[in-house]
């Protein structure tokens, strides 16, 4: 009996252990889209700054490019790296499930539930493989943001070749809000994201190592 008993205890501390949080994949598309959104956000504030839609503009020192066409170049750049990993973390997360196990259900039963633990300091981390109903809000929107953000894009830089999709959004300068305001989502969810993350350091350890 001790000896089951033993290899019992040791096995249980190896497979606690070895459990994968983060698969790879997630891990790998994690830090692409990190990169490519930084990049993005920094060229596309020099980029607003050359028509800026609303009185101020950023400071030189948080933008990327130097100048309106080394932004673009830059904004460019990350667009495509954005768009094609992007659209491997949609894929695979389509067909592996994720989403559906991640993300579904949200009720507002359970946000408003959730939101209340978290302003409370009562909401758990115990189990990091299943999301709150905060993040499941927060991840599934920032999907559908991220979607907005591309196309509102892709209107405002071929406005005459994609008009279909420019008066989809109400024409060039509605498009051109519409990716300013996604932009400041991302902006926000970022720095909520941080911020989790460095409250519950044991999150962004599992999508470094995944375990």
């Amino acid at each position: 009996m001790s000896s089951i008993s033993a290899d019992h205890s040791s096995a249980a501390p190896a497979a606690s252990a070895a459990k994968v949080i983060q698969p790879a994949w997630v891990r790998i598309v994690h830090w692409i889209n990190a990169v490519a959104m930084v990049l993005m956000i920094m060229s596309g504030w020099q980029i607003y700054n050359a028509s800026p839609l609303f009185g101020f503009t950023f400071s030189r020192s948080i933008t990327l490019g130097g100048w309106l066409g080394g932004a673009l170049q830059w904004h460019f750049a990350a667009m495509w790296l954005l768009m094609v990993n992007g659209l491997v973390y949609l894929t695979l997360g389509l067909i592996t499930g994720r989403f559906r196990k991640k993300l579904l259900p949200i009720t507002v039963d359970g946000v408003v539930g959730d939101t209340k633990a978290a302003l409370t300091g009562k909401l758990s981390h115990a189990d990091l493989t299943t999301y709150n109903y905060v993040q499941k809000l927060l991840y599934a929107g920032i999907i559908v943001v991220g979607i907005l953000i591309v196309l509102s894009g892709l209107a405002i830089w071929k406005p005459v070749q994609l008009q279909w999709l420019t008066a989809l959004f109400g024409g060039y300068d509605v498009a051109r809000y519409v990716h300013f305001f996604c932009m400041a989502a991302i902006v926000g969810f970022l720095v909520i994201h941080v911020a989790l993350a460095l409250l519950v350091p044991k999150s962004l350890r599992a999508m470094i190592i995944g375990k």
